[in-house]
């Protein structure tokens, strides 16, 4: 049983309204919380919050058994967690020690009163139930907050947007061939290992330890004549590839020959025969992956390389830069409007920036009255420019390739420059988010990648909202001669 939070005037209770905020500091944590108090306080957005909270969490379940955590806890963790790029470890931390996000939380009390504490697995349960539609509808939430109660737009005040990508790196190593094999070797013999601990009556596994050990000394031997130079070198990564084939395939048969002895008893025996039949299927796929690179000299053709066997949505995104010349994960548009606030975000299935603009303008253009809207290159393409044009003023959009005399003309006039260069102000953003935990995504699973890049968009936007808020209320102290100016 979960229940809507609704907090209960009780002896010692500190309440979520009298949540102290330090104005003085800027800080991310300070304004994260001036932003969640402000939405929590306002009745018309807090009605609309916790409605989008039940309709995820509390829909189809039963009204019994034991409480579950507050509704409006859960969020404010998971905002605490992308704002600061902290993990779980430190969210625990922070969720029984801090007092300012505790007191945010509503679940402070004045000493010597019972104290709410939460387990680090509570946390990680809770929080990981944030579904990527739910976070959607309360960025949505968050950004009309936003625009109509802290930044003041009017309603009819048209929007200058700026659109860039950038990738958000899933948690893989380096991939490469012969990586990808040991690790499908390992989990195989992982899967097999959770048998004979389950099952002492399983025979022909007495020297599983050694099966991988071996692989994987023959894996670093082979990583050593890959990475080594001089002269023959490609008779030194044959014969340790040659080696560490052979050892992998008569792997491959051993659990061929033994898979329908398994036991399946249960669910759980299930699962594990499934999981097991998946990592057999990449160990023969990777088998033949280093035989025709190394042995046969062949280039495999990109479309059949796996770049994480575990993060299999990982793409090899190359972006023309040097450093990093090569990142693996996903590409994420964005596209922020002169407040800064981020209006819509993308995670791009194997698509070029081009390939995006026309769905994008359909999805704003519906919500917004736009004025301008600047784009770099990458997104060039003729019918997107064209089509813009006939509903947005001015369009921003550099050609990739050469120009001829108008084209020339326009990208050199005075309004096309000064808009062109007030775009680069995406590229702060871009690092902000990064620092919200946007460059690296530990969490693991494609729902979770997306409800990860979610929750940041989200602490992104609350964080500019309630740094706006504490300028608003310095400024305010400095009138009234209670706060003086840094010198």
């Amino acid at each position: 049983m979960r229940d809507r939070f609704e907090q209960q005037y009780s002896i010692g209770q500190r309440l979520i309204k009298d949540t102290p905020i330090k104005v003085k500091h800027k800080d991310k944590l300070e304004e994260l919380i001036a932003a969640l108090k402000a939405l929590y306080c306002h009745p018309e957005y807090n009605q609309k919050l916790f409605e989008i909270l039940e309709r995820y969490l509390l829909e189809g379940k039963k009204k019994t058994g034991r409480p579950g955590m507050d509704l409006w806890c859960i969020f404010v963790l998971s905002q605490v967690r992308l704002c600061l790029n902290m993990s779980y470890d430190w969210i625990f931390n922070l969720a029984n020690n801090h007092l300012s996000i505790r007191w945010l939380m509503g679940i402070e009390t004045e000493y010597g009163f019972k104290r709410t504490e939460f387990s680090y697995q509570n946390i990680y349960d809770n929080v990981t139930l944030l579904s990527d539609e739910m976070v959607k509808e309360i960025n949505s939430l968050v950004l009309e907050f936003a625009h109509g109660q802290v930044f003041k737009k009017k309603e009819t005040a048209a929007l200058r947007l700026k659109t860039d990508s950038f990738v958000v790196e899933s948690n893989v190593h380096f991939p490469t061939d012969y990586t990808l094999l040991w690790d499908s070797a390992r989990k195989s013999i992982d899967a097999v290992c959770v048998f004979l601990g389950k099952y002492n009556n399983l025979q022909g596994w007495r020297k599983i330890k050694s099966w991988k050990s071996e692989l994987k000394g023959l894996m670093r031997e082979l990583g050593k004549a890959t990475a080594s130079g001089g002269k023959g070198k490609e008779q030194r990564e044959a014969s340790a590839a040659r080696s560490y084939i052979n050892k992998a395939t008569a792997l491959y048969a051993k659990l061929e020959k033994q898979l329908p002895q398994l036991p399946i008893v249960d669910d759980q025996d299930l699962a594990l025969v499934f999981s097991l039949e998946y990592f057999m299927q990449l160990l023969h796929k990777h088998i033949g992956l280093v035989e025709r690179r190394i042995i046969k000299g062949e280039t495999i053709p990109h479309e059949e390389k796996m770049f994480s066997i575990f993060e299999t949505y990982t793409e090899w995104i190359k972006k023309g830069k040097s450093r990093p010349s090569v990142e693996l994960g996903k590409k994420l548009t964005i596209t922020t409007d002169q407040f800064d606030l981020i209006v819509d975000y993308q995670i791009m299935e194997y698509e070029q920036d081009r390939d995006i603009v026309i769905a994008l303008a359909d999805r704003l253009l519906t919500k917004y009255n736009i004025e301008s809207w600047s784009f770099d290159k990458g997104y060039w393409g003729k019918g997107n420019k064209q089509l813009l044009q006939l509903e947005i003023p001015k369009v921003i959009m550099p050609k990739l390739g050469k120009r001829n005399k108008q084209e020339e003309a326009e990208e050199t006039s005075r309004p096309f420059r000064r808009l062109k260069n007030k775009h680069s102000a995406i590229e702060s953003n871009i690092n902000e988010l990064e620092n919200r935990g946007l460059d690296r995504c530990p969490d693991r699973g494609y729902p979770h990648f997306k409800n990860y890049i979610g929750l940041g968009v989200c602490a992104y936007n609350l964080k500019k909202m309630g740094a706006k808020l504490l300028q608003e209320e310095r400024g305010r102290l400095r009138e009234q001669g209670l706060l003086k100016k840094a010198a």
